[in-house]
């Protein structure tokens, strides 16, 4: 059996004389399987088909994603509120547009309608008119045409309920709403002849003064001249009519301030004035004071209805005054020190 044995000596000698043309096989080999890998590895990464992509604006989301389906797109849906009730399950918007030509397994944004933001009208009925008005206009601010509006000019008459609360609207609660609608509201002016009791600010300093003005259903109209006799500077000198008399609710009450001629706390005195439309009932007004440092604080809150508006102040120099009506900025003053005169030179 020692056929069988290999000859190892003869083994080695044709290995070293082979050795060049085993080398270059195994290069070869090397490189084709190097070759055969890029290859692979490129065919792999080649991009996916290209398509276009379909017109889906205006069409139902199932029939949108149907026709998406067959191009081999995939839908990214965002729910937006729209303008009119039949749009409900409708595409508004697409991204890429139609025709836009781009790679088989894309994403394409689609806004979708889901209807109107509310689909039937509220009750109102008890409610303050400026607070439906403010509610309305938050509830419809991203549309272009508000579903529904309060119809000007509104109806006001005299109620045992507080001014300004609805009385009756149309169309009445629970009406289905199919598109843009405007109410008639009937609204409260308040109590005819309704009486209260003038307070008595003699006296009062102007931060005092404010913190009783603004609970009461006066109109005061202020004025200021410098101090006289025993009067003291800052405070309330004299009111017609006087105080704990009986008038109408709103009526008008002249006060006269003593005004230091020059102030020693380092506050500026004075009187804000602004002359107002008349309004159908007493509106919520309130007067801000901005510090030259940014922060914003109440000075007073009160009811008014129309017409001259005096508010006294004393405020630190720079400071802003922000008059604001049913939560919008109407108008405002910086307060400034008066000027010092310069003494006259021999």
């Amino acid at each position: 059996m020692s056929f069988l044995k290999p000859d190892m000596d003869d083994l080695s000698r044709k290995l070293e004389n082979n050795s060049k043309t085993i080398f270059l096989c195994g290069l070869v080999m090397f490189l084709v399987t190097a070759a055969a890998c890029v290859i692979i590895f490129f065919i792999s990464l080649k991009s996916s088909e290209q398509v276009m992509v379909p017109a889906v604006t205006g069409k139902d989301l199932s029939v949108a994603m149907l026709e998406m389906q067959a191009k081999e797109l995939y839908p990214r849906i965002q729910l937006r509120y729209s303008d009119q009730p039949e749009d409900k399950g409708i595409i508004l918007e697409q991204s890429p547009s139609a025709g836009s030509i781009v790679k088989a397994g894309r994403r394409i944004n689609l806004v979708v309608s889901r209807g109107i933001i509310i689909d039937r009208v509220e009750n109102f009925t008890g409610q303050n008119i400026d607070d439906v008005k403010m509610h309305l206009q938050a509830l419809f601010t991203s549309m272009s045409v508000p579903l529904l509006t309060i119809k000007e000019p509104v109806l006001y008459q005299f109620s045992t309920e507080p001014a300004g609360t609805i009385l009756e609207q149309n169309p009445p609660p629970d009406t289905p709403i199919t598109g843009p609608m405007q109410m008639d509201m009937v609204v409260s002016r308040g109590p005819e002849n309704n009486k209260t009791r003038v307070p008595d600010l003699t006296g009062l300093t102007v931060r005092r003064t404010l913190s009783v003005i603004k609970d009461s259903d006066i109109v005061f109209d202020f004025s200021s001249r410098n101090p006289e006799g025993n009067e003291l500077a800052g405070t309330i000198v004299s009111q017609i009519p006087a105080g704990d008399s009986l008038v109408n609710t709103f009526s008008r009450v002249s006060v006269v301030i003593a005004f230091p001629v020059t102030a020693t706390d380092g506050n500026v005195y004075g009187i804000f004035t602004e002359t107002l439309p008349d309004y159908p009932y007493p509106f919520t007004i309130r007067l801000d004071a901005i510090s030259p440092n940014g922060d914003r604080a109440e000075l007073v809150s009160l009811k008014h209805p129309g017409g001259i508006l005096t508010i006294p102040y004393v405020v630190p120099s720079g400071t802003v005054l922000a008059l604001t009506i049913l939560n919008r900025e109407i108008s405002t003053f910086e307060v400034r020190a008066p000027a010092v005169e310069d003494e006259m030179m021999d």
